[in-house]
């Protein structure tokens, strides 16, 4: 059995799961399948990047979570946050779970559907972006995901990512830098690293 939780449409056997997780808390009630990204928990890396992130410093306006999977960053940030989240995939069957974990945990203030990348957005700017980046789909969409963030931010607006070191986090941290003139490592933990760079206003 494949498992690509970038591609488009799985068509592997449904094998639907479902279990709670506390984030930010809040006991979440989550419902996963096959072909989708850490399907029997809330991975380590997101959860990482959940804790880091605060918008106390950012300008109003929308949040975006790039490559949501069935939804936990976004849902656990609308949640927290109360602002609008904003949360695309290309896998149609964990945008189909993470429609289901926001109804079931009754978060209504999201927008969540289709999208390769930043292809199909419903804004024009927001307040922060947010990913966890499909590393196995390769270096050459991470990068796309990190320079292009940048016309896509609000100034003071902040692009977020979690990347393991071995993985890549050194060269994401360099790209960052490039593109945005900053990109800060904001938390180190057991080898994952959050780097944060802020759009200048």
């Amino acid at each position: 059995m494949t498992n690509h939780y970038y591609s488009k449409s799985p068509d592997t056997a449904h094998e639907y799961a479902h279990w709670d997780f506390e984030l930010k808390g809040k006991l979440f009630h989550f419902t996963t399948d096959s072909n989708v990204f850490s399907k029997g928990t809330v991975d380590f890396g997101s959860r990482v990047l959940i804790d880091a992130f605060d918008v106390t410093d950012l300008p109003e306006g929308p949040l975006l979570d790039l490559g949501c999977g069935y939804g936990p960053i976004g849902l656990s940030l609308a949640h927290d946050t109360k602002r609008v989240v904003e949360m695309v995939d290309v896998n149609e069957r964990a945008l189909e779970l993470a429609q289901t974990n926001a109804k079931q945990n009754k978060i209504e203030n999201v927008e969540i559907h289709a999208s390769y990348i930043y292809e199909t957005l419903n804004h024009s700017a927001y307040a922060g972006i947010l990913s966890n980046p499909p590393i196995r789909a390769g270096k050459q969409v991470v990068h796309e995901i990190l320079v292009n963030a940048a016309d896509l931010l609000l100034p003071g607006g902040t692009l977020t990512i979690v990347i393991q070191k071995k993985q890549g986090a050194p060269s994401a941290q360099k790209k960052m830098l490039e593109t945005f003139g900053n990109a800060e490592i904001i938390l180190k933990d057991r080898g994952y690293y959050i780097i944060q760079s802020v759009k200048e206003a």
